[in-house]
């Protein structure tokens, strides 16, 4: 295999650890567990240590089996690096870790997974000040930049709504002011959508979801798209200034964020992580079409209240999400009319598992706002729109008809 030639998504995936060399001429690289490296010249192991020379350190700061992943995850995201952790909030949690300092200011989308949400009111406790705000409109963005401001967050669909960010107008926004644009690309996968492809800085992704895609390992990852200036950066300490421009971003995360904080990912994890990433894109294609049969579903019987989902017509972003995305997702959500109980009716289904994740091969359910968003409070759902009787959906890859069957089964009490 030419590395010369452009292979599609899948392929490169499949074929991306031979391209390097490998141990014995294994297919997939091996995994490594040592913790620690070794040189036979003590000045080789000063020279890693320094950044002079290419080499690993200590286990905690990078491994050749987690390098590999890494790798993968760049070219998913047609980046220039990419940095992983143990979960994919302790992704989100280098960016501030690392790149931001008191006194900071952040505009992020209000429309949030739950647990970011919480990382913001962390940050504003220690010192940053976050707006929150509707990013389904650039103005609404654009109204809210300080001075101060250094980032702006946002999702590519959010969870569990699916409204869908102004992606565009605010990276191009973002590129005029030389702020950091940080875009959270779990919900749609690289395989739906590249948001480089939109002026994103960072591209975080939980590897968790769609990418590993078997609810079995844990992992994050956040990937520098190349299109940022880290020399124009403030918050870059000097002695990052020491490397090039293109790497004072991430060598500063690496260091200050994976190295101090330590939320790294394990070998083992990449290595499943990386095996399950060969077949994103074909689970991706089942779930997304199951998403669209069930959503259709729904929304056409009297007994539901709302689905939300940007495959229908209905949605206020579907010509967006035309515009952007190679689909519509696997994720969306929907409301019951009043006489019928949630949890009835999530206790009904047969095929459906009452769960907390997304992006798994089986279909999941979860009633959102007595679970994952109960912590918020009511004040903060209503904002979000986050209904009482919403239920979030992650489609798996089981048979259309069986879904189809399972979820239409439930409404009748």
């Amino acid at each position: 295999m030419n590395e010369k030639n452009s292979y599609g998504f899948t392929t490169t995936i499949l074929h991306s650890d031979r391209q390097k060399n490998i141990e014995h001429g294994s297919v997939h690289k091996p995994v490594h567990t040592s913790v620690l490296f070794g040189y036979k010249d003590a000045r080789d192991l000063a020279a890693v240590f320094q950044g002079k020379q290419s080499g690993y350190r200590y286990g905690r700061q990078g491994n050749p089996t987690v390098s590999a992943l890494e790798d993968k995850i760049t070219s998913m995201e047609a980046g220039v690096s990419t940095i992983t952790f143990a979960t994919g909030m302790a992704a989100i949690g280098a960016v501030f870790q690392a790149l931001l300092r008191a006194g900071d200011h952040i505009v992020s989308s209000k429309f949030l997974f739950g647990n970011t949400n919480s990382l913001w009111q962390t940050a504003s406790a220690q010192g940053l000040d976050v707006s929150l705000v509707d990013a389904t409109a650039v103005a609404n963005v654009e109204a809210a930049l300080t001075p101060a401001t250094r980032m702006v967050f946002v999702e590519t669909i959010a969870n569990p709504r699916t409204q869908i960010a102004d992606l565009k107008r605010i990276g191009r926004l973002c590129q005029e002011r030389g702020i950091l644009f940080v875009v959270d690309n779990t919900i749609t996968s690289p395989y739906l959508f590249q948001p480089k492809t939109v002026g994103a800085s960072l591209v975080v992704n939980s590897l968790t979801k769609y990418i590993a895609g078997h609810g079995n390992v844990l992992g994050g990852a956040l990937t520098d798209t190349g299109l940022f200036d880290w020399a124009a950066y403030p918050n870059i300490a000097d002695n990052f200034r020491k490397q090039a421009p293109a790497q004072q971003g991430m060598a500063q995360v690496r260091a200050k964020a994976l190295r101090d904080f330590g939320a790294t990912l394990s070998p083992e994890a990449a290595h499943q992580i990386a095996v399950g990433a060969e077949t994103m894109a074909l689970r991706m294609e089942r779930e997304c079409a199951n998403a669209m049969a069930i959503a259709t579903m729904l929304a056409a019987d009297p007994r539901v209240a709302a689905v939300h989902y940007p495959g229908l017509a209905s949605h206020p972003q579907h010509a967006l999400a035309n515009e952007l995305f190679l689909a519509y997702g696997a994720l969306f959500s929907f409301e019951l009319k009043p006489e019928i109980d949630c949890f009835d009716y999530l206790n009904r289904l047969n095929l459906a598992i009452n769960a907390t994740h997304l992006g798994d091969t089986r279909t999941l359910v979860i009633p959102v706002a007595h679970t994952i968003f109960f912590e918020m409070g009511a004040e903060r759902r209503a904002e979000m729109g986050i209904a009482d009787s919403l239920i979030r959906v992650s489609v798996g890859i089981e048979d259309t008809q069986d879904l189809l069957d399972d979820f239409s089964q439930a409404l009748n009490s």
